[in-house]
């Protein structure tokens, strides 16, 4: 349309140019059979390029009037403009219900017919509601088409998705390595959670070959952008010096980001910090407030520290009900010193109720993790019949069991009772 444009305008003014155009005519002086043919052309012209404006004016006006709270006006003319990005929009209208009532089938109907003129927006919206099964049948594989359709464009988010969906193998065959080539994409175009994926895949070498410099990297880049877990876990690399050079303060700078956050983990490993004196100043209490804060998030290590902060009793007032509180929580989740703990409380009646039985139902559980000094107090509660059936033989496999880890109570104990017995 520009040629005919150009030339018509030349024509009329009887400027002598030579100029090519769709019809391979030439405009040279023209004649008045040849400035009317030009003359109906250059109208044509005119007409189809306001035609194209006017369309491409409604998508404007249309987001005008949306911006300006005319839902009314904006999602008529979305449907007149008929373009992809219009018809996503009256989809969100729909979904949203802004202007309309909210019908999140009829809005599904929209993002369709948007998604089947390749709007990458659209596709990714249908693809999630195929995943979760909302106004249409769940459908895995549904899921995964739409995504990697949009993924197929480079919309970042779409190939984040699609990448989880490889590694879980959910709506695709699992491939591990696919998942990876997809968290990539996304991690290149700066898709924080992207690279959150990508570095864990590259810290444990799970879909491709382990590379911690390359797993720092993309921790530090998601670090960047906020992402607490990747602080966190960037911190564990500088306090290990783990595919990067040692740097405690390092360390303690993105513990100290991921923690601010509410980030549990990193919450505890600053406490240790501080009661170390790793990379900060040694400060048992600004130690025992993070202990504290991780603890009442949840974590093991944290609830059983706080417990023992409480039983010495030389930084805090000694509370030892509240301690057992904590070792129970600790206990509960697993966390084997914290079993120990738990039953020597109650073996002892420190605290609590003197409670044998219960004293050995939790050393059990702690020497059955393997942890030496709950091993020896086993065989303690065996050779002497304490909340439990006497049983020396027993008492001996656990002696056994704990000697040879290298504790030294226990090697000095097998030597008393084999004394004895040698008499």
């Amino acid at each position: 349309m520009v040629s005919f444009i150009f030339i018509w305008k030349h024509c009329i003014n009887q400027i002598p140019v030579v100029a090519e155009i769709q019809s391979g005519y030439y405009c040279e002086n023209l004649q008045k059979r040849e400035y009317s043919m030009f003359y109906k052309s250059g109208l044509i012209g005119i007409v189809i390029t306001l035609v194209a404006q006017t369309v491409f004016a409604d998508f404007n006006s249309a987001q005008k009037a949306y911006n300006e709270g005319d839902y009314a006006t904006a999602i008529r003319e979305f449907r007149t403009d008929g373009s992809a990005r219009s018809l996503f929009q009256v989809g969100q209208m729909y979904s949203n219900g802004k202007g309309v009532r909210q019908d999140r089938r009829e809005a599904v109907k929209w993002y369709r017919k948007s998604a089947e003129l390749g709007y990458a927006r659209a596709q990714t919206t249908l693809g999630l509601f195929y995943s979760i099964g909302e106004e249409v049948k769940q459908d895995k594989k549904e899921a995964a088409k739409w995504y990697k359709k949009a993924a197929d464009q480079g919309l970042a988010d779409a190939q984040f998705t699609l990448a989880q969906m490889y590694e879980r193998g959910d709506g695709v065959k699992q491939d591990k390595t696919e998942a990876v080539r997809w968290y990539q994409k996304a991690a290149d175009q700066g898709h924080a959670n992207a690279q959150l994926n990508l570095s864990l895949k590259y810290d444990s070498g799970e879909g491709v070959d382990q590379n911690k410099e390359k797993a720092a990297y993309w921790y530090h880049k998601a670090a960047e952008q906020g992402l607490a877990r990747a602080q966190y876990q960037l911190g564990v690399l500088y306090d290990k010096g783990d595919g990067i050079a040692q740097d405690k303060k390092e360390a303690f700078k993105w513990y100290r980001k991921a923690a601010d956050q509410g980030y549990a983990r990193a919450q505890y490993n600053l406490g240790l910090l501080y009661d170390r004196g790793d990379g900060i100043s040694h400060d048992p209490k600004e130690a025992f407030k993070w202990y504290r804060k991780a603890a009442e998030r949840g974590v093991a290590d944290a609830q059983y520290a706080v417990g023992l902060i409480l039983i010495k009793g030389t930084l805090v007032p000694q509370d030892r009900k509240s301690a057992l509180k904590w070792y129970r929580k600790a206990a509960e989740q697993g966390f084997d010193e914290a079993q120990f703990a738990l039953g020597l409380m109650y073996d002892k009646g420190d605290g609590v109720k003197q409670d044998r039985k219960e004293a050995f139902k939790w050393y059990k559980k702690a020497a059955e993790q393997g942890l030496d000094i709950a091993q020896f107090h086993l065989g303690l509660m065996y050779y002497n019949g304490l909340g439990v059936k006497q049983n020396k033989i027993e008492a001996l496999s656990w002696f056994q069991k704990a000697a040879e880890q290298g504790l030294d109570q226990a090697q000095k104990t097998l030597e008393f009772v084999g004394t004895r017995r040698s008499h």
